[in-house]
């Protein structure tokens, strides 16, 4: 099979961004989201051998981190109950729209890395500029297609899908403009990836709950957008032309990225989630509550703390190396574990399954992502197949239809199943 190496580099950022995906379950919203993201972005140039990349990984991490976790802010919990539905009609429509919500995801995630791959010394991107337009785009697109014709995909949930929306756009846009057809293509296809991944996880989802498997099939699911997400994102930058760039980051933008990433991001995840008041309300159930919430807590903040500071202290400098990338990356994973292992009550001595998985995929990365090997395809191209890329929407929505078809006739009615549209 042609190629056949570099589809192990992906299978590395796929497992990758699968894995802290599926952590990422256990967080929740746009920060869980954005510490996901970097682990995917991180894993890209990891096994890429481009040494000019390991140079702007920590920029990669930053960039993947934002665009994926963009996405947290969209609601779709109310879009997974219509895809459990025994009709055609509402089925199809949670799973098409689950598409589309991991599409989005994966459009802005995929789309700032391959910018930030893309952007060299002697081509820029207009970073203000840029973040300006998809800002007007988001708010554009909110307020004509919610606030005016009232297209709601998600009642009575919240419909920001729709500032997704017009901030890929806008971003779509300005690659066009510039002539940014490798960054274009990492975007589209880590939309396919993450669209499909998201549908698709969804039937695994109902699949596995009618067969009753005792896993967490939620994970399964959200395992399944990263996993497909990653491999669209991977294929888009392993399949592209880019410049060899001969600078490096100014250390001062290394600094302000890696400040974002390993501290400003862990300390939301640690106010939301890991504080003593929300690990309280977790642990409500178990013997001596009390104790258990402050010692996971001041564990988690110890814990947190000690990879900042190993970070910046190993990371504080312009140039990189292959070691430096896993440094980071192994550490942001293993301390992503960790946490979730933390918040289920690991001090109490509640484990669950799923996460003795991430730990099992964090060995199988490690020891795939040692060897070298390459990465990069033989036959390059920055085109722009627009229908190509139709092609491939067209086969995705066959595939959803079967999908959907299948769903409802291996089930009645399910729990957390809703209607959008009235059947008669």
């Amino acid at each position: 099979m042609k190629n056949k190496k570099q589809w192990i580099s992906i299978l590395v950022v796929a497992m990758s961004l699968a894995t802290a995906w599926a952590i990422r379950g256990q967080f929740g919203h746009e920060q869980g989201a954005a510490w996901a993201g970097a682990i995917g972005g991180l894993a890209v140039v990891l096994v890429s051998n481009r040494k000019d990349w390991y140079n702007k990984m920590i920029l990669v991490a930053l960039a993947s981190a934002v665009g994926w976790g963009a996405g947290g802010m969209i609601s779709y919990g109310r879009v997974v109950g219509f895809g459990r539905a025994d009709n055609f009609v509402n089925a199809f429509y949670g799973l098409g729209m689950l598409f589309v919500i991991g599409a989005l995801f994966g459009l802005l995630g995929g789309g700032l890395v391959g910018l930030t791959l893309d952007s060299t010394k002697g081509n820029r991107v207009k970073w203000g500029s840029l973040i300006a337009q998809m800002t007007a785009g988001g708010i554009i697109s909110y307020f004509f297609l919610i606030a005016q014709i009232g297209i709601k995909m998600t009642p009575p949930r919240s419909e920001a899908w729709a500032v997704c929306l017009g901030a890929g756009l806008a971003m779509l846009w300005y690659m066009a403009r510039e002539k940014r057809n490798s960054a274009i293509r990492v975007a589209i296809f880590a939309a396919l990836g993450g669209g499909f991944g998201f549908a698709f996880g969804n039937f695994l989802q109902i699949f596995g709950n009618v067969l009753e498997i005792n896993f967490n099939m939620w994970n399964v699911m959200e395992y399944s957008i990263g996993f497909f997400g990653g491999t669209g994102m991977a294929y888009g930058v392993f399949s592209s032309k880019w410049v060899q760039e001969e600078t490096v980051p100014k250390k001062w933008e290394n600094s302000i990225a890696l400040f974002l990433v390993v501290v400003f991001i862990p300390l939301i995840i640690f106010r939301e989630t890991l504080a003593f008041e929300h690990l309280f309300r977790n642990f409500k159930d178990l013997q001596n509550p009390e104790n258990i919430a402050k010692f996971s807590a001041a564990f988690s903040a110890i814990l947190m703390l000690a990879m900042a500071v190993i970070l910046c202290w190993k990371l504080n400098k312009s140039i990189f190396k292959k070691s430096d990338v896993m440094l980071f990356f192994l550490i942001l994973l293993s301390v992503y574990i960790v946490l979730s292992y933390t918040l289920k009550g690991l001090f109490a001595g509640v484990t669950h399954f799923n996460h003795h998985l991430y730990l099992l995929n964090l060995l199988v990365i490690f020891v795939l992502s040692r060897k070298e090997r390459p990465a990069i395809f033989e036959s390059l191209t920055d085109k722009v197949d627009s229908g190509k890329w139709i092609i491939y929407l067209i086969a995705i929505i066959f595939v959803i239809a079967v999908l959907t078809f299948v769903s409802i006739n291996i089930h009645g009615e399910l729990g957390g199943a809703h209607n959008r549209f009235s059947i008669n």
